[in-house]
């Protein structure tokens, strides 16, 4: 298109500017071709004209549209250029505080300054697992994108962090390693990222420094390689370094410093263990005062030698060690401070005793005189003899400091190399990610060697870089089929060639290096001469002959030539390393060791773990170690980055490019002109001129249909979406190769965007302003009408109004003109009257006047005359006075003449003592004369007066005094003088008491004041008094109406305070169940991760031919949910072992071939493991012995306190049957109970009823004894099977002597039953079986080999042989036992038959005591015969018996009750019967009829044939029962077809005959069962809904089960009365229902983590992702990091699958029978999963954030809410969990411009965060044109305003948090004798009781 079509008026474009690099402006007029400029207006309004360049014509860049502006990927721009560029990164980094942007596959990081809370391990768990393109960038999204390439790809990867010193690489490099570390899922990931960070501060110490950019700049480069094993965990690291600038060892420039390590224990001398360095300040070292800059600010050099030490210690180097490392470093600073002078020009000397040297030589261990000699000479060699030759002091003082950066470079790579120790594992590594913390390109006013090999380092990765562009944007256009064409970019592969070529730099220097006399100015003239007119790159400066510019791909750099030479050799003296070899210093011996590993090209030694081809290997033809420093560090540089390069090539790259955004380190400040120059260096802006010289914008056709098809009209949409926008694109564009279709995607040119974004807006806005138009017609006339309307209605109501006020105008005119008429002639009437009167007055007033007048006239002649006479007077008086006055007046100044001429003689006289006298007897007059004025003045003052009274009378004295001095001395001048100067003192005190005197009479005015004032003022507080009574009355009444008001309220208070306290203790108690259950899910993840590590084992062991067992030879505990037959294991594994032994072939023999070599290695740890684990299997049988040892003496003396107890109730019982013979016997004798009389039958039918429940229980008493019986045999069997019986196989999986001692209890548990009897090998013979074997493995050929394997099967047969003759033999001696014990119950059964024979003759008194007598003397025999025979064997039968009486007493306890309860009968009977009498009457019921009622509940407890609501089962059932209900049970049939929880019901009642039959062993074995199989079933299927929801139903129900037949009065109220007789009698199982509560917790936890992984992939689909109101929101360009397209395709999950499956999740438990309330909670979980889930991504999305998304979000909580409200489900919270979603949808729609706008939305969102509230206002992204932006300033008015709240500074909502779930009791209606048991659960073996 032409440029007439994008330079129109108001077009935006980008002018070059000098402050910030480039300046928006606006055209104001269209561009037309030829015009020589464009007039531009700027931002600020200002007005220019901007030239083009005459000669190229090239226009100014063109302004991406707003709606681009901020965008994520910089390849989405339409204007692909560098003011784009630099502006994106401007707006999301100061605008929207984002430091991260994407540029295709580059992530440029800007440092922030600032601690960012976005590296939590939720925004880690919130960027796993997703695509790289779907979330904002992020160095997480770079990490995870490596991870899974390397998982997915098999394909190792590396990350390349660069950038500038201060920008923030190894910030990055960390945040990616801590990313690996948390989602490789393993356990020692955080170990090895603890090392790794560990050895920051010690990398940080030796190699960072301060510089002129940077306080803490890297001076090194470094690539870790983090290896992971083949399931992706993290096992190792490896670190290699590259260059490290030793020349700032010995020099820093100004503001600069050396490394910090120096600083540090400069900082810590003085410290007791360093005293022995001879350290002082670091401004006493020649190596760290030159940069003159020691301090760092914030930095605490003590504090951070520390954390040095504390990473030492954490990497394993001791404290030996370190403090030889300490010892060193100083050692060095000593060195650079010896102190070398001249002796003649050609040689040099050091001062004897030099302290530095002498401390030097003390800490590294070599002789004094050694070290000064070689400092100062040098050997040379020639071929015939060796001289020593002297050396100049410049020369010697270089060969001191070459000598010290040798030192710290052998220091660096010690270090170096053990962290590599520290960091490697023995596992083996499968994949590694490399993260590469490298060096930016470098230019300072003067650079050395160290910025050529950076910038040469620099050169070589972006040359990587830019052919790793290319071949993507090439895949690119060939999987779209695009005609490929060559793009043009710039290749630095001549630069290259430059430095590392033939002839090139490098090489010129090398050869340089070897020339005799080679030096700085040589080596410059040779590059001149070679590459001056050869290179173009290639500059020589114009005032410089030492120096050469280079143009680099960032920018010309001009070298400096002085050092290179130097610093390339990087000679040391040999012989001061020999005199360093010769260390008594381990450590630096260590150091220089001959024999050390060969050294990396960088100078270190490289790990020995992970990928062995990066080792690097001494060439052959090179030299021993003292002649390895001859390899030039240029040389040593080139190797070692091709070997990283070969590196990077053989791994996917990706890039992360580091911004440092201005050179003061303040927070989100950008620095253009900085950061144009990093982008430059770096290679982003390269990455866009690669995209820009393609296709940079790429859309499918679906988006770019969507986001277009306002530009389509009605006839262009056809069905092909592809034809349809191929259509549109050749009618809006004309130039084809503007675009190019390919097979999904459409590519279009820069510019093509934003020329579609134009047309698009302007059709827009054409609508717009047609909509505007139709509207604003409407309303205006909608306006008028109503106008018009109002206009005639007030039109008629105002004229009627104007009718009736002018006929009311004129009715009164009338009137009142009648009425004037005779108003008007009663004033006349009136007037003239007045001026009658008036008349008359004024003349009688006038002539009084006129008389007065006449009569003043006469009086004041009369007082003129006296006036003027006495005037008279006066004028002559006053004549007379001025007379006298003038007199005075001559005669004043005529004495003033003579007064002048006598003070001449005065003072002439005035020095004699004559004149003294006189004048002190003036003075005494004049005292006199003020005493008198002053006793006038203070008559007053009484104290005052006599004060002065006093000096009065001192004066006189000392005046008296004075004559007589005068008398004697009149010469004495001086006492004169000393008088007259008291005179003056006493003068001055006068004046001070005057003083004092004027003060007390203003004190007495005062207080005359002040009492005045306090007078008023008490007057006034008495008024005040009684005003203030009055208003406390009124106050009084409005205190009580305000307590009463206040009681109220305190009421109220208190309601609301009780309220607020139980809503708080209800929190704690959510707080607590979830610390509860969050303990439990950590239990069973504990257990789950248990059982791994056994699966692991077993699987080890399993697969190793030399402990290969079959199931046959499985302990019983070998798997804790074995429920076959272990005869028909042992079968099984026979016929397996046979057909093994029969299928040797060719095919087993080479695959065992090929094992046996990797099985040899492996053997013997496994046999040492083995003995380990038999040796803790003694130790904890051992144990066990004396624990059931102890547990059998506890047994012991319980059942003796039983004896007594039974003995007790025995004599107890013999007593009340006594009482109830006299009772019986007393009322025969009254009469009443004679025989035949109705008392009498109804006594006899209860003692016979009594006596047949005694011969019940008799019978119960002979079932217990056949059970105590088998208990004994169990018992033998138990102590059988004590003995050492498990397999290598197990013993191998139990890891301690702990799992020792479980499962040997379990054991001991577990094989009660007689088929467990047999003997298996033992563990000692199977040891000594495999050692056999073990010395021919490294003897045998291949031959031999294949005999051995079949020795070993011909062994394992043997064995199993061996096992099944032992199991034989162990069958024939149960059946014989069996046999015996058959008979003796056969004699025992005729002994109780003939007992009870005899029982029966006895009286029913005696029946009791008989037979009971009968039984203590038949277990006392037996007790006897057994201590005959085997004491062992007695204890073990006292012990039975004791149990039996156990069982006994407690037979004895329910007949004791019987009895109570049968004595309560008689008595009401007896009463009946008294008041019945004789004289009973026709009509009444007979007595036999009275009887017959309470027979019947007597008769109760023989009722047990019927069906009581229990299941029989035999104890070998067991497991067939739990195999048959819960492992092989299908969810589906069971919930669609029967009654819901059903296998709960069966359990139950299963439980409860138990229960009933009193038989605690089957009860624990029949619960622990059915908790391990739901725990199988649910490790096995966990991932199913239906089995999970299933099962949580059915163990809440049994939970609930267990609650309502527990016999508690809290469950029994909500139980029928026939509910109530079925709950269990002889147990308490409170503990096993928390141990079922707890296993329906962890079941609920899995259900939700179920749900969730059924939910997480729709729920950012659904809710966020899918137009569920199509065409509300556009889709905006994307680059090249696609994101997950908002259009619903083909498998794209909608809110209508959300909602399906959250139908199908609710339905699925419904079927299921789960509780209502347990429903309610699991869908309020499901409500804040999909909350939390959309609203991290909404945070983390910033395409998400706009004004349309808002709109689609509550649409789609609309619609959630609705569904809630179809199931009955609003009420219980779920909705609320909705809460933060809606308010941040509803903050992207509300307006966001005003204050009060600010003041609605901090009201408005309450439910989210402020960090979350800033964030979506910093995301909010407009889609159109007609949207805007939030301004910063309206964002910093949120934060103010929610600057107050107290809250978490979490970013991110926990998805995986869990609400603390509850299970109300709920009690079943069903009644369990209703129950009927389906045959296709297949229990025909239960039986109804």
């Amino acid at each position: 298109m032409a440029a007439s079509e994008l330079y129109t008026k108001r077009a935006r474009v980008w002018i070059p500017d000098a402050e910030e690099v480039w300046k928006s402006a606006e055209l104001n007029k269209d561009y037309k071709n030829g015009d020589a400029s464009l007039q531009l207006m700027l931002e600020d309004g200002t007005n220019i004209e901007h030239k083009l360049d005459p000669k190229t014509k090239n226009l100014p860049y063109l302004r991406n549209p707003d709606i681009l502006v901020g965008e994520n990927d910089l390849t989405a721009l339409s204007y692909l250029h560098e003011p784009a560029v630099l502006h994106n990164l401007k707006v999301r980094f100061m605008d929207s505080k984002l430091i991260y942007t994407y540029c295709g596959i580059v992530l440029v990081a800007i440092n922030p300054y600032e601690t960012l809370g976005i590296y939590g391990s939720d925004i880690i768990n919130a960027y796993s697992g997703q695509n790289m393109g779907d979330m904002d960038p992020h160095i997480f999204a770079v990490a995870e994108e490596a991870y899974k390439q390397m998982a997915r790809d098999e394909r190792n990867q590396s990350i390349i962090v660069s950038g500038e010193s201060g920008a923030g690489k190894t910030v990055s490099a960390k945040y990616a390693m801590r990313y690996f570390a948390t989602v490789s899922g393993s356990t020692s990931e955080a170990n090895v990222e603890q090392k790794v960070l560990a050895s920051n501060p010690i990398m940080e110490a030796i190699g960072n420094a301060k510089t002129t950019r940077n306080d803490n700049s890297s001076r090194f480069g470094k690539y870790i390689e983090i290896g992971f094993d083949t399931r992706y965990r993290i096992i190792g690291a490896n670190m290699r370094t590259y260059l490290l600038e030793k020349s700032r060892v010995v020099f820093q420039a100004d503001e600069e410093r050396n490394y910090h390590i120096f600083y540090q224990l400069c900082a810590s001398s003085h410290l007791p263990e360093f005293k022995m360095l001879k350290l002082s300040s670091a401004n006493d070292f020649l190596y760290t005062r030159q940069g003159r800059s020691p301090v760092i600010d914030g930095v605490d050099d003590t504090k951070e030698l520390s954390s040095t030490r504390k990473a030492f210690t954490l990497l394993g180097i001791n404290e030996s060690n370190q403090m030889g490392l300490f010892q060193v470093l100083a050692a060095i600073l000593h060195l650079g401070n010896v102190e070398i002078k001249d002796r003649d020009s050609d040689s040099s000397v050091i001062p004897p005793n030099n302290g530095h040297l002498t401390a030097f030589c003390d800490l590294v261990g070599v002789t004094y005189q050694d070290m000064s000699q070689w400092l100062c000479h040098r050997k040379l060699k020639t071929a015939t003899e060796t001289y020593i030759k002297t050396l100049p002091r410049l020369q010697a003082t270089n060969a001191r400091d070459a000598l010290s950066k040798h030192i710290y470079a052998k220091l660096f790579n010690w270090i170096v190399e053990h962290v590599n120790k520290a960091l490697i594992t023995n596992f083996k590594q499968h994949s590694f990610i490399g993260v590469l913390d490298i060096y930016g390109f470098e230019t300072f006013e003067i650079n050395s060697f160290e910025q050529f090999c950076i910038n040469y380092a620099n050169e070589k990765l972006q040359q990587q870089f830019n052919m790793h562009v290319f071949k993507l944007e090439q895949e690119e256009y060939m999987k779209e089929q695009i005609p490929w064409t060559l793009i043009d970019f710039y290749d630095n592969q001549p630069c290259i060639n430059l430095i590392e070529a033939k002839m090139g730099i490098l090489d010129l220097l090398d050869e340089e290096c070897k020339m005799p006399k080679g030096s700085d100015d040589s080596w410059a003239q040779k590059l001149y001469n070679t590459h001056l007119k050869t290179c173009s790159l290639f500059e020589k400066p114009r005032m410089s002959n030492r120096a050469f510019i280079i143009q680099h791909f960032a920018d010309k750099v001009e070298y400096q030539c002085d050092g290179f030479l130097e610093k390339n050799k990087d000679t040391v003296n040999e012989e001061q390393i020999n005199v360093l070899k010769a260390s008594k210093f381990p450590l630096l011996v260590e150091l220089f060791h001959d024999g050390e590993k060969a050294i990396s090209p960088t100078g270190q030694v490289p790990g020995t773990g992970g990928r062995t081809r990066l080792s690097i290997k001494p060439e052959k033809g090179r030299e021993k170690s003292s002649k390895e420093h001859k390899k030039t560090v240029g040389c040593q540089f080139r190797n070692s980055l091709q070997m990283l390069m070969e590196t990077l090539n053989a791994t996917t790259p990706h890039y992360v490019r580091c911004i440092k955004p201005n050179d003061f380190k303040l927070a989100f400040s950008f620095d253009p002109k900085r950061a144009v120059q990093q982008l430059r260096a770096c290679g982003v802006l390269e990455t866009i001129r690669i995209s820009a010289a393609g296709f940079p914008s790429r859309w499918t056709y679906q988006e770019f249909f969507s986001r277009y098809r306002v530009l389509m009209k009605q006839k262009d949409v056809l069905p092909d979406k592809r034809l349809t926008c191929r259509n549109v694109l050749e009618h809006l564009v004309q130039d084809q190769d503007k675009y190019q279709f390919g097979k999904t995607k459409i590519f279009f040119r820069a510019g093509q965007v934003a020329y579609l974004e134009k047309l698009r807006a302007e059709k827009l806005r054409a609508a717009c302003i047609r909509i505007q138009k139709t509207i604003r017609c409407w309303l205006a006339r909608k306006k008028y009408l109503r106008k018009r309307s109002a206009a005639v209605t007030i039109q008629r109501f105002t004229r009627g109004y104007q009718a009736r006020c002018l006929a009311k105008f004129m009715r009164r005119t009338q009137a009142a003109t009648t009425i004037q008429k005779y108003q008007r002639m009663c004033v006349e009437k009136k007037r003239y009257r007045q001026k009658q009167a008036a008349a008359l007055v004024m003349q009688t007033i006038l002539r009084a006047y006129m008389a007065r007048q006449k009569y003043r006239a006469l009086l004041r002649e009369s007082k003129v005359v006296i006036i003027q006479k006495r005037v008279r007077g006066w004028l002559a008086r006053c004549w007379y006075k001025r007379c006298l006055v003038s007199l005075v007046y001559l005669q004043c100044c005529f004495r003033r003449m003579k007064a002048r001429r006598e003070l001449k003689k005065l003072k002439i006289e005035a020095r004699s003592v004559e004149h003294f006298k006189k004048l002190n007897k003036g003075m005494e007059n004049k005292i006199m004369q003020l005493q008198r004025k002053l006793d006038e003045q203070n008559k007053e003052n009484r104290l005052v007066n006599e004060r002065l009274v006093g000096l009065e009378n001192t004066y006189t004295t000392e005046s008296e005094r004075m004559r007589g001095e005068l008398s004697r001395l009149r010469g004495a001048e001086e006492d004169a003088k000393n008088k007259g100067h008291q005179v003056t003192s006493l003068l001055e005190e006068l004046e001070k008491l005057r003083k004092e005197l004027s003060s007390t009479q203003k004190e007495k005015k005062t207080i005359e004041d002040w009492a005045q004032t306090y007078r008023s003022e008490m007057e006034k507080m008495v008024s005040e008094l009684k005003d203030q009574n009055g208003s406390l009355k009124k106050e009084k009444d409005d205190l009580n109406r305000l307590i009463q008001e206040q009681s109220q309220q305190m009421t109220e208070k208190m309601a609301r305070a009780i309220l607020e306290e139980t809503q708080q203790l209800k929190t704690d108690l959510n707080e607590e169940r979830s610390r509860y259950q969050n303990l439990l899910t950590e239990h069973l993840r504990l257990e789950e991760k248990y059982d791994d590590l056994k699966e692991e084992m077993v699987s080890s062991n399993v697969s190793k031919p030399g402990h290969r067992r079959t199931d046959s030879t499985h302990s019983s505990n070998g798997s804790e949910y074995t429920y076959n037959s272990e005869c028909t294991e042992l079968e099984d594994g026979s016929r397996a072992t046979e057909d093994v032994t029969r299928g040797i072939d060719t095919s087993l023999t080479l695959k065992l071939q090929k094992r046996l070599t990797e099985l040899e290695q492996e053997k013997q740890s496994l046999r040492n493991e083995l003995e380990n684990k038999e040796d803790q299997f003694q130790r904890a049988r051992a144990r066990d012995d004396v624990e059931f040892k102890k547990a059998r003496g506890a047994e012991l003396e319980y059942e003796s306190l039983k004896r007594q107890e039974l003995e007790s109730e025995n004599k107890k019982l013999r007593h009340d049957l006594k009482e109830i013979r006299q009772s019986l016997v007393g009322n025969a004798a009254t009469g009443a109970g004679a025989p035949g009389s109705p008392a009498y039958k109804v006594v006899l039918e209860q003692l016979n009823a009594s006596c047949e429940e005694l011969e019940v229980r008799k019978e119960e008493v002979l079932i217990l004894r056949s059970q105590l019986v088998s208990q004994k045999e169990a018992m033998h069997h138990k102590e059988t099977m004590t003995e050492p019986s498990v397999y290598v196989e197990d013993v191998s999986k139990l890891k301690d002597a702990g799992e020792l001692k479980q499962a040997y209890v379990g054991l001991k548990d577990t094989n009660r039953s007689p088929r467990f009897t047999r003997k298996p090998l033992e563990v000692s013979d199977l040891l000594s079986r495999l050692r056999s074997a073990a010395p021919d493995f490294h003897k045998l050929n291949e031959d031999g080999e294949l005999w051995l394997v079949n020795q070993g099967l011909k062994e394992t047969i043997r064995l199993l042989e061996h096992q099944l003759q032992t199991q034989r033999r162990g069958y024939d001696s149960e059946v014989e036992s069996l046999r015996g014990e058959l008979q003796n119950v056969k004699e025992e059964n005729n002994r109780q038959q003939q007992l009870l024979a005899q029982n029966l003759q006895l009286p029913p008194e005696a029946r009791i005591e008989a037979s009971l007598q009968h039984e203590i003397t038949r277990l006392t025999n037996e007790n006897l015969e057994l201590l005959a025979e085997d004491p062992t064997a007695s204890r073990e039968a006292r012990v039975i018996i004791l149990r039996r009486m156990v069982d006994l007493m407690e037979q004895l306890e329910k007949q004791d009750r019987t009895i109570r309860k049968l004595k309560k009968q008689l008595k009401v009977y007896s009463k009946r019967i008294g008041e019945m009498g004789a004289g009973q009457t026709e009509g009444q019921t007979s007595p036999g009829q009275m009887v017959d009622e309470p027979i019947h509940p007597v008769n109760i407890p023989r009722r047990e044939k019927d069906f009581q609501g229990m299941l029989e089962y035999n104890k070998e059932d067991e497991l067939k029962l739990v195999k048959n209900l819960i492992l092989e049970l299908k969810p589906r049939g069971v919930a669609v077809n029967l009654i819901p929880g059903l296998p709960a019901y069966i359990l139950f009642m299963c439980l409860r005959h138990a229960d009933y039959v009193n038989d605690d062993q089957k009860v624990r074995t029949l619960l622990t069962s059915t908790i391990n199989s739901i725990k199988k079933i649910l490790k096995k299927r966990g991932d199913d809904f239906e089995t999970v929801s299933f099962w949580l139903s059915n163990t809440c129900r049994f939970l609930h089960c267990l609650k309502q037949y527990s016999g508690d009065e809290a469950f029994m109220k909500h139980n029928s009365q026939r509910q109530n007789e079925h709950c269990l009698s002889n147990f308490d199982l409170a503990e096993y229902r928390q141990v079922i509560s707890d296993l329906a917790i962890q079941i609920y936890q899995q259900l939700i983590k179920c749900m969730e992984n059924i939910l997480q992939p729709m729920i950012v689909s659904g809710m966020l992702e899918h137009e569920t109101i199509q065409g509300v929101s556009g889709v905006k360009p994307t680059g090249l990091r696609k994101r997950t397209s908002s259009i619903a395709d083909e498998g794209t999950y909608t809110l209508d699958s959300i909602l399906r499956q959250l139908s199908a999740f609710h339905s699925t438990m419904c079927q299921h029978g789960t509780d209502p309330e347990l429903i309610k909670q699991v869908v309020k979980q499901q409500f804040y999963i999909i909350g939390a889930v959309t609203l991290n991504n909404l945070l983390l999305r910033k395409d998400m954030c706009s004004w349309s998304k808002g709109m689609q979000i509550r649409y789609n909580v609309s619609q959630l809410e609705e569904w809630l409200r179809d199931k009955g489900l609003m009420t219980f919270g779920a909705k609320e969990t909705l809460e933060p979603l809606i308010q941040a949808a509803q903050l992207l729609q509300v307006k966001k411009k005003t204050d009060e706008d600010a003041d609605a939305i901090c009201s408005m969102c309450l439910g989210l965060t402020t960090a979350q509230i800033v964030k979506v206002l910093n995301l909010y992204t407009p889609v159109n044109e007609f949207e805007e932006r939030v301004s910063v300033s309206f964002i910093r008015t949120i934060q103010t305003r929610l600057r107050d709240r107290c809250e978490s500074p979490q970013l991110l909502m926990d998805t995986k948090m869990i609400y603390p779930v509850t299970f109300p009791f709920s009690p079943s209606s069903l009644a369990l004798e209703t129950i009927q048991i389906p045959s296709s659960l297949n229990l025909g073996f239960l039986t109804r009781v």
